[in-house]
Formats: C-alpha cells, structure tokens, sequence
C-alpha cells in the first residue's frame, strides 16, 4: 500500500462517512476515524496523540470518539474523551472492537467499521443522547496519517 488514503475505495469510504453521519444522529457525541500505515508506538498511546492532533479534547463535552486503525500493523483501536470515560463502565468500548476486529480478520475493514461506528453511536447515545441544538464539532471526513 502506497498510502493510508488508498487503502480504502471512494465508496467505502462515503459508506464510512455516512455511518459516522448515521451514528452522530443517535449522540451529541463525535466520531472520527484516523488510518494510517504504521504505528510507530503503543496503540493506546498513537490513537491518544491523534486524539490530540485531531482536536477531540476540544469538544464541549468531551464527548469525541476516535476509532484508529495502522494498517500495516494491523492495530486498532477505540479512544474516548475524558467526559465519556466519567461516565462509562470499564470496558465500555471492547464489544465495539472485539465486533469491529472480526469483521478486519474477513479483510473486511470498511463494513466492519460501519457497522461498529453505528454501534458505538447507539452505545453513546444512552449517555449523550442527541440534543435538538446539537453542533457538528467535527468533521465526518476520515483523516490520513503517513
């Protein structure tokens, strides 16, 4: 793979923008996804420094959600704000992955993050429902690294 943005189609990736639009329906949450090709550290630790580069602390709620994905690493992972962590149980986000991981051992990526980027939609909307005022803070686009 040349680069992170190719390693999704142009209609897997409007599938995967659309189930982040379909997800933000349910929650004031926010969810972004990050690909890139490698992941030079800790998993937990590269989604959290993203995290940061993508400004999802900035969210009035603390409510950001980041799925990452390293390709050639084939490492994934799921990062919630602070505000999100105050609320949940311990674990909250490992049936997400554990569903989303199955679908990556298919070589189905992009159905697999659909369909748990609409679960996670559903989970978060028990504690960040969606309010008639609800702001996009930010974008649905996917964000590439190297």
């Amino acid at each position: 793979m040349s680069k992170p943005s190719n390693f999704f189609t142009e209609e897997e990736k409007k599938i995967i923008k659309e189930s982040i639009e379909t997800a933000e329906l349910n929650t004031s949450g926010e969810i972004r996804l990050h690909v890139e090709k490698k992941c030079p550290e800790d998993v937990m630790d590269r989604a959290a420094y993203w995290f940061k580069e993508l400004k999802m602390h900035k969210t009035e709620a603390r409510n950001g959600v980041l799925f990452y994905l390293s390709v050639e690493d084939h490492k994934f992972a799921i990062l919630g704000d602070v505000g999100i962590n105050a609320k949940v149980q311990e674990g909250f986000w490992d049936s997400t992955r554990d569903l989303i991981l199955s679908f990556f051992k298919e070589g189905r990526y992009a159905e697999g993050l659909k369909v748990g980027i609409i679960q996670a939609g559903l989970q978060l909307k028990e504690y960040f429902p969606y309010q008639s005022d609800d702001v996009n803070e930010l974008e649905n686009e996917i964000s590439y690294g190297k």
